[in-house]
């Protein structure tokens, strides 16, 4: 059944029940004082059913994009913004009259919630998973003028392996993000499989996953004496940069 209001918004990913977008944009809608405006999840077993989906909601003038679909929905655009092309992950679709257009407001948002932790110490970075959101995090990196490696279960060239991680990896890599599910609610016992008793007071954890507030990958990093971030402020961050995208 299609959508009945005429400004319809929505997340396309898979299993994101959990998700905050829905809840934060209708408080947005609220707030603004926007009648005839909804936001809903458009929960897709699989990527062939995008095509159908918008086909059958006739007024959705924009899109989130969450796990696992940042790009894998590339091929179903028409144009993508500079850097979400360069990257190779969409996280946000705006319908025009020339068709959909795919844009990356992670950059956006990862970039300004990790700064104010940075400090001179933290030269070098893992990104522990290779999803669209870790594509994401490596281009802030590269912006920021951080090393970085991606540790993946099976990694390409360049890349580590989580058994690669050891003492001397741990020490010289002082900032590490979680881009994986690991952890996400309800499944709150999951952590990536990093050596955390080489985690110290030098290193930095941030975790792309909001809900719980601390996961089992922040906790172990806080007892260690790590600095810690969720992925609150950053996902908050890159919803408004998608509605200013929507507006424009």
């Amino acid at each position: 059944m299609g959508i009945i209001e005429k400004n319809n918004y929505g997340l396309v990913g898979k299993n994101i029940a959990y998700s905050f977008s829905e809840s934060y944009f209708e408080e947005k809608f609220k707030k603004l004082g926007l009648k005839g405006y909804s936001y809903r999840n458009f929960d897709l077993p699989q990527i062939e059913d995008f095509t159908p989906l918008i086909q059958q909601n006739k007024h959705i003038k924009g899109l989130n994009v969450t796990i696992p679909y940042k790009e894998a929905v590339i091929p179903y655009l028409d144009r993508l913004n500079k850097k979400a092309k360069k990257i190779g992950a969409v996280n946000t679709i705006k319908f025009t009259k020339k068709g959909l257009k795919g844009y990356n407001t992670d950059i956006y948002g990862f970039k300004k919630s990790i700064k104010p932790f940075l400090t001179k110490n933290h030269t070098k970075a893992l990104i522990l998973g290779t999803g669209g959101a870790s594509k994401a995090v490596a281009f802030v990196f590269g912006e920021l003028g951080i090393e970085f490696k991606f540790v993946s279960r099976r990694p390409k060239k360049n890349q580590l392996q989580y058994t690669d991680l050891n003492e001397k990896t741990m020490k010289e890599y002082t900032v590490l993000v979680n881009c994986t599910p690991l952890g996400t609610f309800p499944n709150i016992e999951e952590k990536p499989n990093i050596p955390y008793q080489w985690i110290t007071d030098a290193h930095l954890l941030f975790d792309l996953i909001y809900n719980p507030e601390k996961s089992a990958f922040l906790l172990e990093g806080e007892n260690q004496g790590a600095s810690i971030c969720n992925g609150l402020r950053m996902l908050e961050l890159q919803a408004e940069k998608a509605w200013k995208i929507w507006n424009s």
